[in-house]
């Protein structure tokens, strides 16, 4: 939209009064509130546990996935039409969606999380959503987790 230049000003008569800027910034709002409700209704999800002693390695995860995400930036940029755009990331999401291995919004960086690929004792690798900073491998213990997936997990304590 922001390509585009839609703005709200030019979509209904009542809003001609607002300057440009408030759409701009609604439109960079609205990714922020619905990552916000997505964190709030994950503590409905079921409850897990990793207990002291059963992690082996850990491998921090938050720049891993941002040049992807940065490929869907740039790829937004250079599509001409809103349909194409539609079409482009319909075929994205299915393909995330369908994969079930990671669930990275990088949004949650700004809500203080940190991601982390965990390696346990029983050779399961799993990715987990934290505010705790892990920085040595003994002392970690997950009490509260609740699974996203059967291999990535949240945890919502800090």
């Amino acid at each position: 939209m922001i390509k585009e230049e839609t703005t709200l000003n030019s979509l209904h008569e009542k809003l001609n009064s607002l300057p440009n800027y408030v759409s701009y910034l609604i439109y960079f709002f609205v990714p922020i509130v619905l990552t916000y409700i997505s964190l709030y209704i994950s503590k409905f999800l079921g409850n897990s546990n990793i207990s002291k002693g059963s992690i082996i390695e850990v491998e921090n995860a938050n720049n891993a996935f941002l040049p992807s995400y940065l490929g869907y930036f740039f790829v937004a940029l250079s599509v001409n039409n809103s349909e194409t755009l539609i079409f482009v990331f319909a075929i994205l999401f299915v393909f995330t969606f369908l994969s079930q291995t990671l669930y990275f919004n990088p949004l949650f960086l700004i809500f203080g999380y940190h991601f982390y690929n965990i390696s346990t004792n029983n050779k399961a690798k799993l990715f987990v959503i934290t505010k705790n900073e892990i920085n040595k491998v003994d002392d970690i213990e997950f009490t509260q987790l609740k699974r996203i997936n059967n291999f990535t997990f949240i945890d919502k304590i800090k």
